[in-house]
């Protein structure tokens, strides 16, 4: 597995970084695609297995940059981790379209770009995994006052169906991961308040870690 390439979303921090952790442990090389240049560089120099590129996943020539990069120096893409993200806290109807739009452009159009580049060459290569990074919310709505988040998690849900069925006979499975409540940034903006609520709703009564889900995936 040593020869084993991947490529991971938003890997810098969170749930990202505990992904590429995970792969790296198991002997893959990790091309790491973050806009945080600082904690790419940082990230790097902590493991050699770990290569960085500036990426921003809602400019398409980006992503391509990426997957030409992987196949220009490795000859194939072995796994996909689509698992950048933002969100914009706001009441629906305080939220600004520029909001939405930016929450579709990294959540939805992100996922749907790296897929469409990286399907190209698991088709050729006969074999690959993606998996996509979703939320709870894309199930049940938005729960955190982010209107915008829980539709574009739905979305990513059915580009996962969707690539799932067209992928599937050339060997390359497409799966998605909906976590809920996990300890990263983006769940330390919660109050007290809404963070024992989250909790008390949970079974074993605390919330999951990043490493939970790398563990999934």
């Amino acid at each position: 597995m040593g020869n084993n390439i991947s490529i991971v979303t938003g890997g810098g921090a969170g749930i990202g970084k505990a992904i590429s952790g995970r792969l790296a442990k198991k002997g893959y090389k990790v091309i790491i695609c973050d806009r945080n240049k600082e904690k790419g560089k940082a990230l790097v120099a902590e493991n050699s297995r770990y290569i960085f590129k500036a990426c921003d996943v809602s400019r398409e020539e980006d992503i391509r940059q990426v997957v030409e990069y992987a196949v220009d120096n490795f000859g194939k893409i072995d796994v996909l981790v689509n698992n950048a993200g933002i969100i914009r806290r706001r009441e629906g109807e305080k939220i600004k379209v520029s909001d939405w739009d930016d929450i579709f452009a990294v959540n939805t159009r992100g996922s749907f770009l790296f897929c469409k580049y990286v399907s190209e060459v698991m088709k050729k290569q006969q074999s690959g995994r993606i998996v996509n990074i979703s939320s709870i919310a894309g199930k049940l709505g938005d729960i955190t006052s982010a209107p915008g988040y829980g539709p574009a998690k739905a979305a990513v849900d059915a580009l996962t169906k969707t690539f799932a069925r067209e992928l599937a006979p050339y060997k390359v499975t497409v799966n998605a991961v909906a976590p809920h409540a996990i300890e990263t940034d983006m769940s330390s903006e919660w109050s007290k308040e809404k963070r024992k609520r989250v909790v008390e709703g949970i079974p074993l009564k605390r919330m999951g870690k990043p490493e939970e889900v790398a563990a999934v995936v």
